[in-house]
């Protein structure tokens, strides 16, 4: 949440829309939350605000972001949301005007995949036997049972996924979660 919502002020919805988006955008960049909380005390958001940079940016791993995401994070990370940046300053920022390489991004994106499936495998390969026989065959994890009403069980690509087709996105918390929707369907089936 941006900071004029944590203190109760009076607020632009376009403005705090902009910090929220800025939040996305860094998680989608750097894979983890910028800072705990937008408050002036919270150690991460501190640092931005006191323009401790380096250090803010040692800190988040990000000493290798461009200049230009790091330009445009911080003025939508912005404590006084008026110089947060509007959508057309946005659309317009250097960084949202730079080219993508999609495919090859995509085929970088492959290639390291594979090499951590080969690594993970060859890790599992070279574990005793005794761990290997808790554990079962290598690769286990990512693959999910098969539901006890599978007759009834639709296809959804949108939340049900093949590793053929969508790598790494079959996870614990992907079981966890269709077990628990599982049970509540038939729960509410039953009853």
């Amino acid at each position: 949440m941006a900071p004029e919502i944590k203190e109760g002020k009076t607020y632009d919805g376009k403005q705090i829309d902009m910090f929220s988006t800025g939040v996305i955008l860094f998680i989608i960049v750097q894979g983890i939350f910028p800072f705990k909380e937008a408050k002036k005390d919270e150690y991460f958001y501190n640092l931005i605000l006191n323009g401790k940079l380096d250090q803010y940016w040692q800190k988040t791993g990000g000493q290798n972001l461009s200049d230009e995401f790091k330009d445009l994070i911080l003025k939508m990370f912005s404590y006084d949301g008026s110089k947060r940046p509007t959508v057309e300053e946005l659309k317009s920022h250097p960084w949202m005007q730079m080219k993508l390489d999609t495919k090859g991004t995509r085929d970088n994106l492959i290639e390291e995949l594979h090499s951590k499936r080969s690594e993970k495998t060859a890790d599992s390969s070279t574990r005793n036997s005794d761990n290997a026989a808790m554990r079962g065959p290598p690769m286990l994890e990512l693959v999910r049972a098969v539901p006890d009403n599978f007759e009834n069980f639709k296809f959804n690509d949108m939340t049900d996924y093949d590793i053929d087709f969508a790598p790494g996105v079959i996870v614990e918390e992907l079981n966890n979660f269709n077990e628990q929707f599982y049970e509540k369907k038939l729960t509410i089936e039953v009853n």
